[in-house]
């Protein structure tokens, strides 16, 4: 992408030179601000869960249009000839750039229905309409990825006049400034954290920013290395990944190998599909190369060589069901209604064996680590067929309020036969039980992890296990701190279930007793 610089202003919002000043941070946040206080005037909105989608797809058109312009430039001063992804009348400089252009019904029915009089006052295909039949010329051009937003893509905004106001105030961005790009990026963030607090329990396409960077930090992704996340949500390992790849660039080919071929991500949700394009363009990647639908649709046996990766970054969702014809491209005797089992068999096979072996982090509940039966049967694969070296315990709280369910994460490789498994229990700060949205976990936190990471030594957090033990034991995971305080947050499920019982029992004895001591009394209570 090429970019430009900011330029210096005289003070009263224009450059030396005469030219507007590009938008500063807090210009851009004021606009985004006020964007979003506009659509809080729509009725057809309820909340950021409606307001955010609807403020992205406008942006994701102001992009397009800015980079459009830009390569149309380019082009023109090197003598190429120029097809744009987007025609006339239906770019952004033909019918939102303009503060006076088409409003109120006029502006709805241009954007929702099949057909429509566009702004040029002739007759055609309504705007998502065209965009939704976009063809690539030979397939995987960015045609098609904007053809793939907008099938999953609605507009909720009811009134034309609301939503002119919203586009003029977007149009104030300037996506072809490296400055306002990196800021509005962080913004982007932000935005996306508030959408899924208003989500509650259904922002299950969140992971916490600290265990993301983490995550990333230990697996260290080199460039050359391909990247995937076959459950993306919003895209934060893929960002993650990018901008810690994009720090090792020194060359031109460098530059151009990580954009072109080297990110890659799956998600079925329409919604976080369109949000993890933005995300990823918000922060540098030119072309995201984001597949729509089930990365499980796909059969385990069909994977080849060609399929697999140097590096799988995830937290896949866990305690949903997938329907019946899902479970078919998976080995009879392990097929499962547990989605977190069946992606870490997609996972496995999808990590490269050579020349270099593939490496994974994964996100996964507490279940997965202590589940028999099926589970077993994929937990045994794993630790016979590749190295499942460490397993880091999360605390309590982590992924609050999206849930309490207790999560791992599982770092392995391709490297071979598991011999020993080391075990972290990353600790709650001192004086707290567990973290909540406004206190969440911070990544400085891992500071003790991450040097343990280099240099390993069993110790008040961190234990070892030889692997040989945990297959005998029917490969359960669930495999606590022996030096710590077994506290009841840290005893496995089946230790916590057996405690329970004795409790009851015991209970229910001294119920009895006391019943008897009632019955062979003095007969009842008696006056002094």
């Amino acid at each position: 992408m090429a970019k430009t610089k900011t330029k210096t202003s005289n003070g009263n919002g224009t450059a030396a030179n005469g030219t507007a000043t590009v938008t500063t941070a807090q210009r851009l946040g004021t606009i985004l601000k006020s964007s979003r206080d506009i659509m809080r005037k729509d009725k057809g909105l309820s909340g950021d869960i409606d307001r955010i989608p609807v403020l992205t797809w406008i942006m994701f058109l102001k992009f397009l249009d800015d980079m459009e312009s830009m390569r149309e430039e380019e082009a023109k001063l090197s003598g190429k000839r120029f097809k744009p992804a987007i025609e006339s009348p239906y770019r952004w400089r033909d019918w939102a750039a303009k503060e006076d252009g088409i409003t109120g019904d006029e502006l709805i029915a241009f954007i929702n229905q099949e057909e429509c009089r566009r702004p040029d006052g002739s007759k055609g295909a309504g705007l998502f309409a065209y965009l939704r039949g976009l063809r690539g010329a030979e397939g995987g051009d960015r045609r098609d990825v904007i053809a793939t937003v907008f099938k999953g893509t609605v507009n909720r905004m009811i009134n034309g006049y609301l939503l002119r106001d919203v586009m003029n105030k977007v149009n104030g961005i300037h996506f072809t400034s490296s400055e306002e790009i990196h800021t509005l990026g962080n913004f982007y963030e932000s935005m996306l954290k508030e959408m899924r607090d208003a989500a509650g329990d259904s922002g299950e396409f969140y992971t916490p920013r600290a265990v993301v960077r983490f995550m990333v930090e230990v697996v260290d992704p080199k460039i050359g290395e391909t990247v995937l996340d076959p459950a993306c949500g919003t895209g934060g390992f893929l960002v993650e990944a990018f901008s810690h790849m994009e720090k090792q660039c020194k060359t031109v080919q460098q530059r151009r190998q990580l954009q072109q071929s080297s990110i890659f991500g799956n998600e079925a949700k329409p919604l976080p599909y369109l949000l993890a394009q933005m995300n990823l363009l918000l922060h540098g990647l030119e072309s995201p190369r984001l597949e729509p639908g089930n990365s499980l649709a796909v059969a385990l046996r069909e994977i080849g060589d060609r399929d697999r990766v140097d590096v799988i970054l995830t937290n896949p969702p866990f305690g949903g069901e997938e329907e019946r014809g899902i479970l078919s491209n998976f080995p009879e005797d392990k097929q499962t209604a547990e989605t977190a089992l069946l992606f870490l068999q997609l996972i496995m096979r999808k990590l490269r064996r050579a020349p270099k072996p593939g490496r994974a982090a994964v996100v996964v509940p507490n279940g997965v680590l202590f589940a028999d039966g099926i589970a077993a049967r994929i937990k045994e694969e794993l630790l016979l067929d590749f190295n499942l070296h460490t397993i880091v315990r999360l605390p309590n709280g982590v992924f609050a309020p999206y849930t309490g369910i207790p999560t791992n994460i599982l770092f392995f490789d391709r490297s071979g036969t598991t011999k020993d498994i080391w075990y972290y229990q990353q600790p709650l700060p001192k004086g707290r039980r567990s973290y909540t949205k406004t206190a969440p976990l911070q990544f400085d936190e891992f500071r003790d992890c991450l040097a343990w990471w280099i240099d390993r030594e069993e110790g008040e957090n961190a234990w070892r296990v030889a692997a040989d033990d945990v297959r005998a034991n029917g490969c359960n995971l669930d495999i606590s701190n022996p030096s710590a305080l077994r506290t009841l947050e840290q005893l496995p499920v089946r230790e916590l279930i057996h405690r329970a019982k004795e409790h009851h029992a015991r209970a229910e004895q001294l119920l009895n007793e006391i019943a008897e001591e009632i019955v062979g009394g003095s007969g009842g209570f008696h006056e002094a």
